[in-house]
């Protein structure tokens, strides 16, 4: 067991070093949650704690995605990915590794969001669930993308079109921007289907905001959906792996 998690941390090692000290965790980590709720909030009447939930919200889920999509497509078309898979780790390591950098980013950058928000008021009431929210979406959010990285793609560009035309609608159903239980019928359910949405119904508990899913239910509901990511995750990995070679 100590061999596979110091294998697993020599990969996220790896990745951090390479892909995540990086302009795009900075970029889509910090700059567009503010400026993409800077544009919905501009001239409206939004208290901050809301403004806060939402930001908080888009920050772990746009930095969990943002470099993992890639980094098969990276290693392809480096060549490295063949010397990896020669290495004695299996495929449920490698994703492990690639997750839990993605995951540690995912959650520092958040936490300093959570800081600032203490710092023009808006403090976190309830430390356990925006504790186990950060975490869990963080990993969740990881394997997600690491999901969206399966096809045995070279081009990484070609895999980030894919990984937005995914993530940008999800930011829009997922309560957001407009609270779930202030949506029409339709979008609600179509809302209850996303994992972002238990994590910002999370986040509006931390701040004891009016949530529609209770945190129980959403915690249970995001670790379902990490257990899913995670295992169709590796088995797409494991199918794709030799057209990589």
């Amino acid at each position: 067991m100590f061999e596979n998690v110091a294998k697993i941390w020599a990969i996220a090692k790896k990745d951090m070093k390479i892909y995540y000290l990086k302009g795009p965790v900075v970029i889509f980590g910090l700059l567009l949650p503010f400026f993409l709720y800077l544009a919905y909030a501009w001239n409206r009447n939004i208290e901050p704690a809301e403004a806060m939930v939402s930001i908080m919200a888009m920050t772990v889920f746009f930095t969990s995605t943002a470099v993992g999509p890639v980094i098969a497509p990276w290693e392809t078309r480096s060549r490295t990915f063949e010397r990896l898979l020669s290495s004695p780790v299996n495929m449920s390591i490698i994703l492990m590794g690639d997750a839990l950098a993605s995951t540690i980013f995912g959650i520092l950058i958040t936490v300093a969001i959570a800081v600032l928000s203490m710092v023009i008021g808006v403090h976190i009431v309830n430390i356990l669930v925006f504790t186990c929210n950060v975490v869990i979406s963080a990993v969740c959010f990881s394997f997600l993308s690491l999901l969206l990285s399966s096809p045995p793609a070279d081009t990484p560009a070609n895999i980030m079109m894919l990984s937005s035309l995914l993530k940008f609608p999800l930011i829009f159903v997922s309560g957001v921007f407009t609270p779930v239980g202030e949506m029409p019928y339709l979008l609600r359910i179509i809302a209850l289907l996303s994992p972002l949405t238990y994590t910002t119904e999370l986040f509006r508990a931390s701040v004891h905001l009016e949530t529609y899913v209770p945190a129980y239910i959403a915690i249970a509901a995001i670790t379902v959906y990490t257990l899913v990511f995670a295992m169709v995750a590796v088995k797409l990995h494991e199918r794709s792996a030799p057209k990589r070679l």
